[in-house]
């Protein structure tokens, strides 16, 4: 018998859950409530406190993973179909994912990706991100409050086409008036940047919805594109600290679960002080990192950034 792709993926799940079955004696035989699998610690940390005691939310990505080269366990696989609702970020994001969500989706798995029903931009002003073009579309799109919310309403309107015992909506609309509630924040804490130094350099593409939002501009990053798996040229490594130069920037905004290498190197060619300082970008932190809720990760990378742009 010749196996194609999404009979492998079926196999997989099917071991797994056999594994897991004869493994888990210890474990209650159902789970009340409706089953959430979200890929990112940040749309299952959307999911929880939406679904709260209504169900369990499973999140694939552990903290600190890089949603762009992250590859599921077979385990992982046999969550992934047996849930009422899979929330996933789409738009190239969980590039390792793909193949597996897809497959689930085709085998009418309840998968509903979010990031292209908020408005997504694209990266590039000449192709915009109507096209599907891949690559051209920018999936960080957490990073700005006002999004978020909507992705929280879209997360309430898809759990009440699944399960009808509770209001989610409701407790959507009251998570995302939460969110909501942290642009203002935000707002406060960036007011004391002065204007011409509202600008910035990252270390990938990943900031652009934060840096529409709040009044800032970005400059240059270190690596080109939206997925850390890019390779930047040595002449856009030249071209970059040149601006750095030019600018008198004083930060490079990295990630705390990236490797800084690139950024750092970048820095000490510039004849001034510039500092590398990670933010919390495709992973909530550990509890006790100021970062550990999508809230509170976005207002930490706003005092990180209104200190290192300060």
């Amino acid at each position: 018998m010749v196996l194609n792709n999404r009979s492998v993926v079926l196999l997989m799940a099917s071991m797994a859950m056999l594994v897991s079955a004869c493994s888990s004696g210890d474990e209650p035989e159902g789970v009340a409530g409706v089953r959430v699998v979200a890929t990112t610690t940040m749309l299952g940390d959307i999911a929880r406190n939406i679904v709260g005691d209504g169900g369990i939310v499973e999140v694939l990505l552990p903290i600190g993973a890089d949603p762009h080269d992250y590859e599921p366990s077979s385990f992982q696989v046999s969550v992934i179909y047996d849930a009422d609702l899979v929330i996933a970020n789409g738009l190239g994001l969980e590039e390792g994912l793909s193949d597996v969500l897809a497959g689930a989706a085709d085998d009418e798995v309840n998968v509903v990706e979010v990031a292209v029903r908020v408005d997504p931009v694209s990266f590039d002003d000449r192709e915009p991100c109507s096209t599907g073009a891949r690559g051209i579309c920018d999936p960080h799109v957490w990073l700005d409050p006002e999004r978020a919310a909507s992705i929280a309403l879209i997360v309430g309107t898809e759990l009440s086409l699944v399960d009808t015992s509770m209001d989610w909506q409701a407790r959507a609309g009251l998570y995302a008036a939460e969110i909501r509630a942290t642009d203002v924040t935000i707002d406060e804490m960036l007011a004391s940047v002065p204007e011409r130094d509202r600008i910035l350099v990252t270390n990938h593409d990943s900031l652009g919805y934060f840096a529409d939002r709040f009044g800032l501009e970005i400059i240059g990053s270190v690596i080109p594109g939206g997925s850390t798996l890019s390779e930047p040229s040595s002449a856009d490594l030249a071209h970059l600290v040149d601006l750095i130069k030019e600018t008198g920037v004083s930060a490079i905004f990295a990630e705390v679960a990236e490797p800084a290498t690139l950024a750092e190197a970048i820095a000490s060619e510039v004849d001034h002080p510039v500092r590398v300082i990670p933010l919390f970008i495709g992973s909530l932190g550990d509890p006790g990192s100021g970062a550990d809720t999508l809230i509170r990760m976005l207002e930490t990378n706003a005092m990180l950034i209104a200190d290192g742009l300060s």
